[in-house]
């Protein structure tokens, strides 16, 4: 400690002087040659010669390297002000502590150096707020430099300048040295980081139009309040102040206030230093409208009258600045859209502050016609040239076109290959005339491979793998392949989509498949399994562009559908053979819907598309439009007939600041074209629509539209009546799906700041509206019978009449009755056996007893069947929601109230995607 505490004193004694000024220092170092210049007479000074000159206490600093920063030499004249210069010019070197020079009377120079020390380590302490690494990036000082004060000071400088950065205005750095041998020095900054600053006040005077509260608004600036708790905005920067005077002054310019200005902008520092207090004056003015607008054009090919008419700002409407920038925009895209790609527009003004009116005259000088003299491609390490060139509307030797080289920006956009915000840059060429169009392009992974497993109490072992690359071998290709695995589900499917068919402008695709389905409902939290459905088939896929716009497209599918049902939970003995036969489904046991739909039937479909497409990206489109419409028939072959025809429409605004505006439309009605019986569908189950989830957020799986409800009766043993049970985890639900459906959405997406923007997170607000319906009523299944005493029904003490179960013999394989023995057999009782009296462990065998047995039967319990949810009326639900590009796919999260559906209708509050394409 006492070392320590005398190296500390020594350090302060040395230091002392860091707080002062560069001058007060200049003056203190030198100290020797105002007492020389006091001792020499008034009288012209005496030369002398240097008779010889020798340089001591250097320890690491050669003396030939002290002497070079002096113009002594031995043999050569000095004066007392060679003598003082010298040692101005030694301690200016920045080397050396100290100098004196002795021997001045007789010509001996001796010059008597002390070294600055070495720094050994640059030490920070109390820097929390500030990582080492950011202060290490900023200040000066390194190990192994010479130490000197002016390098201090200015690290001091350097590192309060960081913390006011973050807003520490209280910040204050104490530097202290710490000697060791061999003349080194640790060099330690010890840091008091203080409060963050923060904007106590905004106060505006002057305005008059716009309350403070408004015009604090738009600033970026906000007040530290409780509701701003979170906001980084609420600390003092200078930067920012400057910017918010900008944004004040474009603010009153799209008001119309043209004579705006701030006057003065403070910001003053609370004697605590904890907080600012900003002070703004500004002056109004008066308010302008526009006066007359013209378009004076030097071009020729352009009618000056029709653009002026078809200009957005009208004469009469408030002036406003953002309008007039926008209309200089949409005049230079108009040049380039006739081929002059430097056509300088320049916005005339004629301020009148008589009538307050802003008349406009717009100026388009003279330009030359621009030809595309190259189009260069960069950056494409894998892609190959022709993948990206053939997405270009514009050719080398074309007359430039804006609108064009826009399009094909957007082309380039929608392969989703590069990263986003990719633009088609604009260079001079060899002559006026000539534009070169450079597509620097920065290539993104485009393979992605999804490898998930898990267990579920309900799906068991879950296994899902796939791979996808989206720009195979570089050509644009796409190749897909996945595999679901659980034990309710399981599929294997294989991709590939060529779009340019033998580099022409034909795209094809196919896709293999085998899909194991397994559908079910629950009662309470038991999943049970309903029917089982096996797909396997193929599909090709051919799209050809009609216009720039509209696209056809064609499809064929072949595949077999093989829709099965558990014998033993679902068929009964019919018949009344002993076999299970494939036409002996149980509607009692299984619904009547499903055992229609029970059998393998081969689909042969064919069907074609007519698709419009003008959104500027395909990935994560911010404007444009979708239209598709498609209309399939099945029964080139196989044996399903129908028509099915479906429509997807989406339209996007870009609103600015980040928010985007969305509306989708889809929907689809499909008629059979073969008849079935009375009571039955003609369009099977498995080829109806399903709407729910993901689709139609705030409900669940197939949670809209008709569905058929089995509600079980119990008995109250304290009335005597017969109840049905109204919970809802009790009754078994089956969604049969529907003919005719619709789905509307409007969603607006809200901006995030940089950060959450490059992690992908991307929430919005959204409601939906929408119906599954139109499907025949299936018949009524029957499940019980009314007790009766002779030809008389019996009834409960309400009214209702006494419902007990349906009951059915139990046979074996071979057709013979079961019989149940009697209980007073005290070895099998309660054994099947097909003896009526007496047990026989075989079937046919000798029966042993003498016990008499009862016939077996196998009964259902009395349920009522209710069909619900047949209505075009929308169903309308409203949420938010956030889209994630997580590192293991992109992932979606919903929490959405649905607030008018049907009775029977499955609603969901959250819902949770991963995986799948937003």
């Amino acid at each position: 400690m006492g070392a320590r505490a005398s190296a500390t004193l020594l350090a302060g004694t040395i230091l002392s002087g860091i707080a002062l000024s560069g001058s007060a220092i200049a003056q203190t170092a030198p100290a020797a040659a105002p007492a020389a210049q006091e001792a020499a007479p008034v009288a012209p000074q005496e030369t002398r010669l240097v008779k010889s000159l020798r340089v001591e206490g250097s320890q690491r600093i050669e003396p030939e390297t002290v002497l070079s920063y002096t113009r002594l030499r031995a043999g050569t004249e000095y004066t007392n002000e060679t003598i003082d210069q010298a040692i101005k010019d030694l301690l200016a070197s920045e080397l050396l502590a100290d100098v004196s020079i002795e021997g001045v009377d007789t010509g001996n120079l001796v010059i008597r150096i002390r070294e600055n020390p070495v720094i050994n380590r640059v030490i920070f302490e109390g820097n929390k707020r500030l990582k080492q690494d950011k202060i290490d990036k900023e200040v000066k000082l390194r190990p192994r430099q010479i130490f000197t004060r002016t390098a201090v000071r200015a690290d001091v400088a350097r590192i309060i300048e960081l913390y006011r950065r973050q807003g520490r205005f209280a910040a204050s750095v104490e530097p202290k040295m710490v000697s060791l041998d061999q003349n080194r020095v640790d060099v330690v900054f010890e840091i008091s980081e203080g409060p963050k600053s923060k904007v106590r006040q905004i106060n505006i005077i002057g305005n008059e139009v716009f309350s403070d509260g408004k015009l604090r608004g738009e600033m970026a600036t906000k007040q530290a309040r409780l509701t701003s708790i979170f906001s980084s905005n609420t600390s003092y920067d200078q930067d920012r102040l400057a910017y918010d005077q900008q944004k004040l002054r474009q603010f009153y310019l799209t008001e119309g206030y043209a004579d705006f200005r701030v006057v003065s902008a403070v910001a003053e520092l609370t004697p605590d230093k904890k907080d600012f207090i900003i002070t703004y004056v500004v002056e109004e003015g008066p308010r302008y409208k526009f006066g007359p607008i013209t378009v004076e054009s030097a071009i020729r090919d352009f009618d000056e009258k029709k653009l002026a008419a078809s200009l957005q700002i009208k004469e009469g409407d408030w002036y406003n600045a953002k309008a007039v920038e926008d209309t200089v925009e949409q005049l230079s895209e108009t040049a380039g859209i006739f081929g002059y790609a430097f056509a300088d527009v320049r916005p005339d003004f004629q301020r009148d502050p008589q009538t307050l009116t802003m008349g406009m005259s717009f100026r388009i000088g003279e330009a030359n016609r621009t030809y595309i003299e190259r189009i260069d491609i960069t950056g494409n390490r894998q892609t190959q040239d022709k993948v990206i060139r053939r997405e270009f509307r514009v050719a080398e030797g074309d007359a430039f076109n804006t609108f064009l080289v826009k399009r094909s920006q957007d082309r380039i956009n929608s392969l989703g290959y590069f990263q986003d915000k990719f633009e088609i840059e604009r260079k001079d060429g060899s002559a006026p005339d000539r534009i070169v169009l450079s597509a620097n392009v920065e290539e993104k992974a485009n393979g992605e491979l999804t490898l998930s497993a898990g267990f579920s109490s309900l799906e068991q072992f879950i296994l899902q793998a796939s791979i996808r690359q989206r720009n195979f071998r570089g050509k644009g290709q796409t190749v897909s392949a996945s595999v679901d695995y659980s034990t309710y589900s399981k599929s294997v499917e294989l991709g590939f989509t060529e779009p340019y068919l033998f580099d022409s402008n034909v795209a094809l695709g196919g896709t293999v498949f085998r899909r194991d389905y397994n559908a079910f409902n629950y009662i309470g939290s038991d999943r049970s399994t309903t029917y089982s459905q096996v797909s396997t088939g193929f599909q090709l896929v051919a799209g050809v562009p009609l216009t720039e716009y509209w696209t056809l497209s064609a499809r064929y599918s072949l595949m077999q559908d093989d829709v099965t049902l558990d014998r033993n939970s679902f068929y009964s003995d019919l018949n009344g053979n002993g076999v299970l036969d494939s036409n002996e489904c149980d509607p009692v046991k299984a619904g009547r819907y499903y055992c229609e739909a029970v059998g393998a039937r081969i689909t042969s479909l064919v069907g074609v598309s007519l698709i419009y497409d003008s959104l500027n990206s395909r990935i994560r489109p911010t404007r444009g439009q979708r239209l598709t419409i498609g209309a399939d028939f099945a029964g080139l072959g196989g044996d399903v007939r129908y028509a099915r025809a479906r429509f997807d429409a989406d339209k996007y605004w870009g609103l600015g600041s980040g928010f985007i505006f969305s509306v989708s439309a889809e929907g689809g009605y499909i008629h059979s074209l073969e008849k079935r019986g009375a009571g039955i569908d003609p369009i099977r189950i498995t080829d109806r629509f399903y709407l729910g989830e993901p689709q139609f957020r705030g409900f669940d799986i197939r949670g809209v539209g008709p569905r058929v409800q089995r509600i079980a009766y119990t008995g109250d043993p304290t009335t005597g009546t017969q109840l049905l049970i109204t919970d809802r985890d009790q009754i078994i639900d089956d969604a049969i799906g529907g003919k005719a459906y619709y789905l509307t959405k409007a969603e607006l997406e809200l901006p995030l700041g940089a950060g959450a923007a490059e992690m992908g997170l991307r929430p919005s607000i959204f409601v939906m509206a929408g119906s599954l319906f139109n499907i025949t009523r299936p018949g009524k299944t029957i499940a019980f019978t009314q007790a009766s005493s002779g030809g008389t029904l019996l009834f409960n003490k309400d009214g209702s009449p006494t419902l007990l179960p349906k009951s059915d013999p139990v046979k074996d394989n071979a057709g013979n009755i079961y019989y149940t023995v009697s209980p007073t057999d005290t070895i099998n009782a309660g054994m099947l056996t097909t003896c009526t009296v007496g047990y026989s462990a075989t079937a046919g065998g000798p029966c042993v007893g003498t016990s008499i047995n009862q016939q077996a039967f196998s009964t259902t319990a009395p349920f009522l069947e209710r069909f619900v949810g047949d209505s075009a009326k929308p169903r309308l639900s409203i949420g938010f929601g956030v889209n994630w590009n997580s590192p293991f796919g992109p992932l979606r999260i919903d929490v959405a109230k649905a607030l008018l559906a049907a009775p029977g209708d499955d609603k969901k509050l959250v819902t949770f995607n991963v995986g799948t394409q937003f």
